[in-house]
């Protein structure tokens, strides 16, 4: 569906985006995380049409960006950074002018009012002046805007900026629906948002791609958790087949815990484990994959970058 290839664009000697490349496939959802200033808002920019690349492709739905840009952006619902609206209109007199700038005709516009409205949670100040309305309001104005014409790439830059926590639930459901149709790109610096409701997570640091995998991968365990009230469980799990490595990490309230890992996917470890312990009439308080946090991972990142520099 995307396919980005060696994207770079420099502002005199800097380089904003360096040699990134990436596809998404139809129906994904992508979360483009990093810093501030990390890249994520000149890719958006630079996949949208928005912005040239300085080198590099962008091809969409078999279209080159360089020469099918009009093609492009008519699937395209885009929701830029700070939520750009014209204060003065009313929600409706504004997404009417988007729709039109869309192309959407007047036998279309009427059904597609009203369902994004009730989509976005909007129907009630359908007829409000958008500068009255709260910065979270505005912000469903303009993922409004973004879903109107029903286009099948959506891409968000910060959507639950400015939202209060029953917004941001609201939000994530509503981006959920809209995958069932659409491939997204959400753009942020918050790793829940990223864990609440992407698949997928690319992480742009200092403009280049450091990470691209599925979050059910970097979810995967790493290693299997077993925790009893017996210390010499450690050498019995050592004598195991397939274990390869114990790693005694934690003692709660005469309670040990070991980090075991293998030759094997530790859930594969756990029912032999399971076994032997209660075979010794052992106690078995836990048993679980130890999972990596994208928070986690954010973090390593971040450190090794700082040992490069």
């Amino acid at each position: 569906m995307i396919h980005v290839a060696h994207l770079t664009r420099t502002y005199d000697t800097i380089k904003a985006v360096d040699d990134v490349s990436f596809t998404i496939g139809p129906g994904e959802i992508v979360g483009l995380l990093g810093h501030n200033g990390a890249g994520k808002t000149t890719i958006m920019k630079m996949i949208t049409g928005y912005l040239e690349p300085s080198s590099g492709s962008i091809t969409i739905d078999q279209l080159d960006m360089r020469t099918d840009r009009r093609a492009i952006q008519a699937m395209i619902g885009y929701l830029p950074e700070n939520c750009p609206v014209y204060p003065e209109m009313t929600v409706t007199g504004y997404l009417a002018y988007v729709a039109a700038l869309h192309g959407v005709g007047d036998e279309r516009l009427g059904p597609l009012l009203v369902e994004t409205l009730e989509r976005t949670g909007l129907t009630d100040r359908a007829t409000d002046v958008i500068g009255t309305l709260s910065r979270g309001y505005r912000q469903r104005v303009g993922v409004a805007q973004a879903i109107l014409h029903r286009p099948r790439i959506i891409i968000l830059d910060e959507p639950t900026n400015g939202l209060d926590p029953t917004q941001i639930q609201h939000m994530r459901s509503l981006i959920r629906e809209l995958a069932q149709e659409a491939t997204l790109i959400i753009s942020t610096h918050i790793l829940q948002e990223v864990q609440a409701v992407c698949d997928r997570v690319i992480i742009i640091q200092h403009g280049k791609k450091v990470l691209d995998a599925r979050l059910d991968e970097l979810n995967a365990g790493q290693h299997l958790l077993v925790t009893t009230d017996r210390a010499e469980a450690g050498e019995l799990l050592r004598t195991m087949a397939g274990v390869a490595v114990v790693e005694a990490v934690a003692v709660r309230r005469d309670k040990y815990c070991f980090a075991l890992s293998g030759d094997k996917p530790v859930v594969e470890l756990a029912p032999t484990v399971a076994a032997a312990i209660t075979a010794k009439g052992w106690p078995l308080y836990e048993l679980s994959p130890e999972a990596r946090s994208l928070e986690r991972i954010f973090s390593e990142i971040n450190m090794a970058a700082g040992r490069e520099q």
